[in-house]
């Protein structure tokens, strides 16, 4: 069995439900088990125990959100090396909106992760939500392909 990670933040909860159906598409797999843990409770000790990290922000200003930039820059340089990753963001659709996920994809490649999956973003309807319409399956497909990936 694969073990996996799926770290967030979230202010509305809408990046907690793609995080959520992430780690449900991993475990549909039958060969991966996924926990959850949101950016302030992470242990960043140990990341390189799990054979796979996800990892996603709400999209603030252009980039990942400053509980996982603060996360994310606490891990030491090669700590994930050997780590499959993938980075997602939740965001409003818009060419100005930015990517918190290309933010969060390029850290975790300079520590050393393979990237098994570009990143994704979740579209947002609004500034409070709701998540486009089917975003939770999508995301739970995401998560079964990573699962396949990583056998």
């Amino acid at each position: 069995m694969k073990n996996a990670i799926v770290i967030y933040d979230s202010v509305y909860g809408h990046t907690e439900k793609v995080a959520r159906a992430l780690a449900q598409g991993l475990e549909k797999s039958g060969t991966v088990k996924a926990i959850l843990f949101r950016a302030n409770e992470a242990d960043v000790g140990r990341p390189g125990e799990y054979d796979v990290l996800l990892v996603g922000a709400p999209t603030h200003a252009w980039y990942a959100s400053e509980p996982i930039r603060k996360l994310l820059g606490k891990i030491g340089e090669s700590a994930l090396k050997g780590t499959k990753a993938f980075a997602f963001d939740t965001k409003m659709r818009s060419r100005l909106a930015g990517s918190g996920a290309k933010h969060i994809e390029e850290r975790l490649s300079k520590l050393g992760a393979e990237i098994v999956k570009d990143r994704t973003s979740a579209i947002v309807m609004g500034r409070e939500g709701p998540l486009e319409e089917g975003t939770e399956s999508k995301f739970a497909g995401i998560g079964l392909e990573i699962a396949k990936t990583i056998q």
